[in-house]
């Protein structure tokens, strides 16, 4: 499924950079480079030729270009077969394609919601029902 880029809020574009902090409320695309801080209640789209260095906190990321750092999305992050990403990875879905390149940890919280993913693999393999 490619991004909404029709939808796209706000769009830092090819051969742009910006550097700081940037909260948005709505979706953002990424084509340029950004060094710095973002947060969107919304997608974030990093296309081919973006280059981000920041940990990221978005409901649904994308990423066709180039990202260093963390990323953690509430509902799925999608890494296309462009992406290189540097950093750990945090969502209730992950859809990775074939060529990504990537080194960090992956932690898949499926539905659990605010539930710590790692207890709850515990608590299943060792029988016990985790309520918090």
């Amino acid at each position: 499924m490619a991004p909404k880029t029709d939808l796209m809020n706000s769009t830092i574009g090819e051969g742009s950079a910006f550097e700081g902090k940037f909260y948005i409320s709505g979706s953002l695309k990424i084509d340029g480079k950004f060094e710095g801080e973002i947060k969107t209640d919304d997608e974030l789209v990093v296309g081919e030729t973006g280059k981000v260095k920041t940990d990221i906190y978005a409901k649904s990321v994308v990423v066709a270009g180039t990202v260093i750092g963390n990323i953690s999305a509430e509902r799925e992050v999608r890494l296309l077969e462009t992406a290189k990403v540097l950093g750990d990875i945090t969502a209730p879905s992950i859809t990775i394609q074939n060529g990504v390149v990537s080194h960090g940890r992956v932690i898949i919280t499926g539905n659990s919601g605010k539930k710590d993913p790692k207890k709850l693999i515990e608590d299943s393999f060792n029988g016990t029902v985790t309520t918090a």
